[in-house]
């Protein structure tokens, strides 16, 4: 009993009450920053925590989202007409393309070409500082590669905020989102943001690699390790 008076007493002075204040909330950033689990139910994000329920709820009409996609200005998704490999990891896997709202079958457009997939997110701060890197890789890699940013599924049914995200980004890659995580499970993809997938002209996936990428040259000399391509400017 005597503790605790002496406790009460002592938080009766200002600066035992801001030392506590001060406390309390490192205590919390800590909880909130402490790494969370990978299983499939709890998103991983590198330097951020993803929502649990949607970015944005707002409702947007159909002249709304037609400007967003026209101020995001974004490369069209790919068209491929090649058959589908046997083995193919995304054969049958579609997904909405936001240069166009599109529902595109990933397996048919990207069959017979190497294909590079990042995946990210609007709230993964590290993903922000990315993705123009892989912007630039696309644009070298012109002919020779697929290359697709995937918006991961937390967040992937909100296609205005990513458009909205995009165009403050000034990235103009192809962008499709994984609304229901069917492109993440197809490849094998980690719950880990970015992440960054390299699949093989056949179809199957070469190498899954959950990191961030600083350079160009460094993802140019991943794709030249990986699928034997050189986009130029590696190391």
């Amino acid at each position: 009993m005597n503790f605790v008076k002496k406790v009460g007493q002592i938080l009766k002075e200002p600066a035992a009450r801001a030392t506590l204040v001060f406390i309390i909330v490192a205590v919390a950033l800590i909880a909130a920053l402490w790494p969370r689990s990978t299983t499939p139910d709890s998103a991983t994000a590198t330097g951020a925590n993803p929502p649990t329920s949607g970015i944005t709820d707002q409702q947007v009409s159909a002249d709304q989202m037609a400007t967003a996609r026209a101020a995001a200005a974004l490369n069209p998704c790919p068209s491929g007409q090649l058959p589908v490999g046997p083995n193919a990891v995304l054969a049958g896997v579609s997904a909405p393309c936001m240069a166009t709202g599109d529902e595109i079958n990933l397996g048919a457009v990207t069959a017979g070409k190497p294909l590079v997939i990042n995946m990210w997110a609007v709230w993964c701060l590290p993903c922000r500082k990315e993705l123009p890197i892989f912007d630039d890789f696309s644009q070298r890699a012109g002919e020779q590669l697929n290359v697709i940013a995937v918006h991961a599924r937390e967040g992937g049914d909100k296609p205005y905020f990513v458009l909205k995200f995009l165009e403050e980004v000034g990235v103009h890659l192809p962008v499709v989102t994984d609304p229901t995580g069917a492109i993440a499970q197809a490849i094998g993809a980690p719950r880990i943001f970015p992440s960054t997938i390299l699949i093989r002209a056949d179809g199957t996936v070469a190498k899954v690699m959950p990191q961030i990428f600083n350079s160009t040259e460094e993802l140019s000399q991943a794709v030249r390790d990986n699928l034997g391509i050189d986009v130029g400017g590696g190391a």
